[in-house]
Formats: C-alpha cells, structure tokens, sequence
C-alpha cells in the first residue's frame, strides 16, 4: 500500500485548490463557469435536468480498465466534498506527473459534481419535491434519482465514492476530538455480513484512513454501517457496485469547513491513486481499527450549575438570497458527557 506523503499533498492542493468556490453555500452558478474551464482539458457532458430543469453535467477523464463513479450534493446542503472534487479536477487537468498519469492510464472516471442543483440552490437536503435523493434508491421518485442509477447501470464501476457532510454533532469514539472526516462501507443488507464487495470497500478506506492519521490523527471515524433499505450506498453496495462514503465533518475552528475540504480532497486523492496501482483490494481488516463516531458534541453549551445545561447547533439556511448560520437551542438537561466545539458559557 502506497501512503501519499504530507508534504506533496499539501503543496498540491496549495496548487490546485478553486479559490472561486468557499463557503458552505456552493449552487449551480458557481460551478458553471468552472466546468466550461475544465472542457477545454477534460471531457465534460450535460447528462440530464433536475426536476426544476437545472443543468447536471459530468466530467469524465482516463483510459483505464478500472472504472470509477464519483457523485457529490446529492444533498444540496452538503456542499465539502463538491469543493474538493473540483480541486481534484484541477489537479488530473492541469497537472502531468506522476501521480495523474497512474490514475489515466489504469482508470476510467466519471463524476457529477452536483447532483441536486435544485437543493444546492435552496440549500436543503432534499431537491425540489422535497424528496431525499439518497432515501430514493429503491422507488427512484426523483429525476435526478434516475439519472444517477442510469449512470451508474451505462458506466458499471468497479468503485463509487458517495460524498456528503455530516452535522458537527459527531466525535472520534474514545478521544476529544470531532469526527472531521468519517468513512463508510455501506452494508448490503441487515446482517451487515462482510461479503467480497464490502471488503474491497473497506480497503480503499484503509488506505484513505492511514494516510489521513498521518495528518490529523484521531479525527477520523467510523459511520455507523446500519442497514437502511431504500438508502443510495446500501443498495448500490447490494447492486455489486462497491461504494465508499467519505462524510466531511467539522475541524476546530473551521465552521466554513475549508480545512475539511483540504483533508477531504486528501482522502479522494489518496483512495483513487490506491485503485489505480493496487493489484488487489483484500486486506481489510484495518477498517474496524477505526473509532466508531459518536454524537457527543454541540457548537456551544450553556453550562448551568443546577443540571440545566443547554446545547446549541448552529443551523444553516438560506433566507431571502442570503446564508445565515442561526443558534438554535436543541437540549437541555445534564449535558456533561457532551463536549462543545466553541467555549462554554457558565451562568452564575
């Protein structure tokens, strides 16, 4: 197993990174422009409409035999991963070393970058008949549900990776630290039995995994790998089609999650140049040494000395054209097994 090295990764992305998308507010509009750009390099399709008729392109690049899918936003509020695919489709377009001519020359991938402009642009989770695209894997409701199981059919990968954010909620099991970037491989039924396709899974993840603990160590967890019947990544793991999840999460300091996104396009980078030079995807068994995530955090808590503390998560939202983050109460009561990411406030 081949471990990217700290420094080469650091100075590329210094390199590569779309300084044109910050914010955790990313829609079809910011993304435009940069997929026009990217044309000229890479090939780059318009595969279909969401339901509000927005574009959906992909961007697919490589001669390889080893194919590779990679989706972001199906949750249009989970925006990490999308700014680190484009800093990785930088990367493969305007740089010619090493690195890049191993990944082209053992493999073929094909990314769509947005899949829910809809929910990009309201910034919510669900797409525009408020439906959530990774719990419309089995009815297929939504275009954009479609779309992507008719890619994923027409293309046949060997590896997706399914990316996505999660609430800042989620600490590293066993530390102090919260759960920055999280790994999943996606059961395929409620056993959760290891079957051949779950544990080359679980191999890119190893891989993604130790090179990532070199750079922050025990901030990377384990997402609970509870069966969920009508989930993308479940069923597209059942279908044979081996999907790994990379959840970005939050980093001390860092609610615009731009270091996230550095450490996110890490672990892309490191898990598609593991596909394309291993000659076999068996060991596994490093993935349980993962801490599980657990949900020990808020953003602030109101410490009081009666037993009545209050945790606060910031919510974000769209409101008239405009992101706000707003505090919001979401417990009260004995909140002392929980951490906060900003300082505790003590009522005297």
């Amino acid at each position: 197993m081949r471990i990217l090295e700290s420094t080469f990764l650091n100075k590329l992305f210094k390199s590569h990174k779309e300084e044109s998308l910050f914010g955790r507010w990313i829609h079809y509009k910011h993304i435009s422009p940069l997929l026009h750009k990217l044309s000229e390099k890479i090939e780059v399709a318009t595969i279909g409409n969401s339901e509000n008729n927005v574009p959906i392109h992909s961007v697919k690049f490589g001669t390889g035999e080893k194919r590779i899918l990679i989706w972001s936003q199906m949750h249009g509020n989970e925006s990490t991963g999308t700014r680190a695919l484009f800093d990785f489709l930088n990367y493969i377009a305007y740089s010619n070393d090493s690195i890049v001519k191993e990944i082209l020359n053992s493999c073929t991938i094909l990314c769509i970058p947005m899949l829910n402009p809809d929910g990009s642009l309201n910034f919510t989770r669900v797409n525009q008949h408020q439906i959530d695209l990774n719990r419309d894997a089995v009815d297929q409701i939504a275009i954009e549900s479609k779309l992507l199981r008719t890619v994923l059919e027409e293309f046949d990968p060997q590896f997706c990776f399914n990316l996505h954010d999660q609430r800042t909620i989620f600490g590293v099991e066993g530390t102090t630290n919260p759960a920055t970037i999280s790994f999943l491989a996606p059961s395929e039924e409620i056993t959760r039995k290891l079957t051949e396709g779950r544990k080359q899974t679980m191999n890119i993840i190893v891989a993604m995994n130790a090179m990532l603990q070199q750079i922050i160590p025990n901030h990377i967890g384990r997402y609970t790998d509870e069966f969920y019947p009508t989930a993308t990544g479940d069923n597209f793991q059942k279908l044979g089609y081996n999907t790994i999840l990379i959840e970005a999460g939050h980093y001390p300091n860092d609610y615009d999650r731009e270091e996230t996104r550095k450490f996110n396009f890490f672990a892309l980078l490191q898990g598609i140049h593991h596909i394309a030079i291993a000659s076999s995807y068996s060991s596994y068994e490093a993935y349980f040494d993962i801490p599980n995530n657990q949900k020990n955090f808020y953003d602030i808590i109101e410490r009081n000395s009666n037993a009545k503390d209050k945790g606060y998560l910031y919510v974000d939202k769209v409101i008239n054209g405009t992101f706000v983050s707003e505090l919001e109460l979401k417990e009260e009561g004995d909140l002392s097994d929980f951490i906060a990411h900003s300082k505790n406030f003590t009522k005297k």
